[in-house]
């Protein structure tokens, strides 16, 4: 299958394009593994503060827990749960990335304005009409992810009469949907949504074509972090959590993903900081699957300088990575 070369992002690049950390942040008293314990701002700022000194890249903030089963939250419930957060981060860290976990077009455009540089939509921009127009307005990445349902509903008896068919039809569709809204193609990142609307076996299926989402010409996010499919199979237990994690996470590594999201940043940091140790080769570092050379062997790599005012497409560069 032919791959296109991924879009650049309006976030700036890392050292030698490692792949893109992102910590969670639930400021919620009902996420499916940590609710509560960040509830409170000064717990919330603390523990953001220590992702980012364990390597996060990205700070992932959510209001609303979206668990299987879980209630909507009002809208003024989750903005005062996420817009103070995000204001002490910004005047603490000016140059933090933070990401808002959102499918509301209001929250999204609040935490912009308090310094938000990312939409993390679990609807893929359909649960609000107007998502997308706010994306489009101030130009910031969008996570369009693949769900089957909502919240309330994704885990009752989820069926796919060909999970790998439907998740290439529904990311089409969304891309396009969200290119007639005005969003540009170097702004959507695609995330295959493990956990939502998937029975055990289809996160296992979807693991295994991972890299040919890499076709649709999008950077690719992840996030397995202590799920169900992990703990269903090897325990509860914390350990048995970052081991079936970490597992996944070399996996996703190198199926070529870009952005992994996770809760246990410092032992993720490390899995990470390993893998690309063990890939090293002759000073040119590389991953065993690279989207890039597979769309050409020929072509440059290229990464994304800093865009200082985030609202223009950043520039490329070529390097000599690969």
């Amino acid at each position: 299958m032919k791959t296109k070369q991924p879009q650049p992002l309006l976030i700036p690049r890392l050292p030698n394009n490692s792949p893109y950390l992102m910590g969670i942040l639930n400021v919620t008293p009902d996420s499916f593994s940590d609710g509560g314990r960040y509830y409170k701002l000064s717990n919330a700022i603390e523990h953001a503060l220590k992702m980012l000194q364990h390597g996060a890249d990205i700070i992932d903030i959510g209001g609303e827990s979206t668990r299987p089963g879980a209630k909507p939250v009002p809208l003024k419930q989750e903005l005062k749960r996420v817009i103070p957060v995000i204001e002490n981060l910004v005047r603490i860290k000016p140059d933090i990335v933070i990401s808002i976990d959102t499918y509301k077009s209001r929250v999204a455009e609040e935490s912009i304005k308090a310094g938000a540089r990312i939409v993390n939509d679990i609807s893929g921009l359909s649960f609000d009409k107007n998502m997308a127009d706010v994306v489009a307005r101030y130009q910031v990445p969008v996570v369009i992810m693949h769900i089957k349902g909502t919240p309330q509903t994704m885990q009752i008896n989820p069926t796919y009469r060909n999970l790998k068919k439907e998740m290439f039809e529904y990311f089409r569709s969304r891309i396009k949907y969200a290119l007639t809204r005005g969003i540009k193609r170097n702004q959507i990142i695609i995330d295959p949504g493990l956990g939502f609307g998937k029975r055990l076996e289809d996160n296992y299926t979807i693991l295994g074509f991972l890299d040919e989402l890499h076709s649709l010409g999008h950077p690719i996010m992840l996030g397995p972090s202590r799920k169900s499919f992990i703990w269903k199979v090897l325990g509860r237990t914390p350990d048995a959590l970052i081991a079936g994690t970490s597992a996944v996470v070399c996996l996703a590594l190198l199926k070529g993903v870009q952005f992994i999201r996770v809760h246990d940043v410092r032992k993720i940091k490390q899995v990470m900081t390993q893998h690309r140790t063990l890939f090293k080769s002759g000073g040119n570092e590389f991953f065993l699957f690279n989207p890039i050379r597979q769309a050409s062997p020929n072509c440059d790599k290229r990464t994304f300088l800093r865009n200082p005012d985030r609202t223009i497409p950043i520039s490329l560069v070529k390097t000599n990575l690969f």
